[in-house]
């Protein structure tokens, strides 16, 4: 039978803690917790489950912490767990039930990952597979009889394990502000670039936006950008010159979306631009697009309940 490690980093989460760690400790052959800075009792709680508890100084990347985790773990895999998140008992009979009959050659196993939709900051999904149990030492092996090549591919294992995820509050001022900072510090990769846009238009304040300008802007001129980036810094920058006023700008990339397959995110802005000047019959126009003729790529309540309920505004000024 396999054997897991538990890695998780940590900072002020007293408060659900031990909520995670009641679901999984008697699953785990070693617990490692790695604290970032708590203020609150999350050490003291770590304590009554292992004594491996390590302060890591937060270097503004988690992929940092999430690193020197791993390289704490002795055991075949890994189990990456955030301290919000938990197994009810069903799943924990299917992780038991995994850890006995886990071929060795599986790498990665991923499980659904649920999060209400009031409770998501980025997703427009609540249920997605994620990667949550990887195993620590990856052998590499030759295929192919002929003009032979190392797999690099890992192989994935998609479980019915379910991981709730069930947050006490949202961070997202935490990760704009981080992905604003990695924007003023370079070239946004496109994950990110897709992450800082998502962030914005789900849960982004309208400072948010205005400050998120010059990240995208830089966008419209980087050489290698795909239309999907492209389309994406247009829906910001769209929603952030219209809050900030600058009509010319908003309209400019309004016409850019335009000049492309249009999208349900410009279509609500332009909807909303008319609805805020008076002019309702051409805002019901709008939402009207963006509710049947277009598709969303950031925020599916553009395509949804946002221009239904811009809709039910209009007529009721109509």
């Amino acid at each position: 039978m396999m054997t897991i490690s538990l890695c998780m980093i940590v900072k002020n989460e007293e408060k659900v803690l031990a909520r995670c760690l009641d679901s999984l400790a008697d699953i785990m052959d070693e617990i490692i917790i790695v604290d970032t800075g708590s203020t609150d009792n999350t050490k003291e709680i770590a304590s009554k489950y292992t004594d491996k508890i390590y302060d890591f100084e937060w270097t503004g990347s988690f992929a940092d912490a999430r690193n020197f985790a791993s390289a704490k773990a002795k055991m075949d895999y890994i189990y990456t767990a955030d301290a919000d998140e938990y197994l009810e008992e069903e799943d924990r009979n299917h992780l038991i039930n995994l850890k006995k009959v886990l071929m060795p050659e599986i790498e990665i196993v991923q499980m659904i990952y649920c999060t209400p939709a009031n409770l998501s900051t980025v997703y427009n999904f609540e249920e997605e597979y994620r990667p949550k149990l990887y195993k620590r030492v990856r052998s590499f092996k030759w295929i192919d009889p002929i003009h032979e090549t190392l797999r690099i591919d890992p192989v994935v294992y998609d479980s019915d394990i379910r991981v709730q995820h069930r947050p006490q509050s949202k961070h997202t001022s935490r990760d704009i502000a981080a992905l604003e900072k990695i924007s003023q510090n370079g070239k946004l990769s496109k994950k990110l670039h897709h992450m800082y846009a998502m962030e914005l238009f789900r849960s982004g304040t309208d400072d948010e936006f205005i400050r998120a300008i010059p990240a995208f802007t830089a966008t419209m001129g980087q050489d290698g950008r795909s239309m999907d980036e492209v389309k994406e810094a247009i829906c910001v920058l769209a929603r952030a010159y219209r809050i900030k006023g600058d009509i010319p700008e908003f309209l400019g990339y309004a016409l850019k979306d335009a000049v492309s397959e249009s999208t349900s995110e410009v279509c609500c802005e332009l909807g909303k631009y008319y609805e805020s000047v008076g002019d309702i019959e051409e805002a019901a126009i709008w939402y009207r697009n963006a509710l049947t003729e277009t598709e969303c790529i950031l925020d599916k309540r553009c395509g949804e309940e946002i221009p239904q309920e811009g809709l039910a505004r209009c007529g009721a000024k109509t």
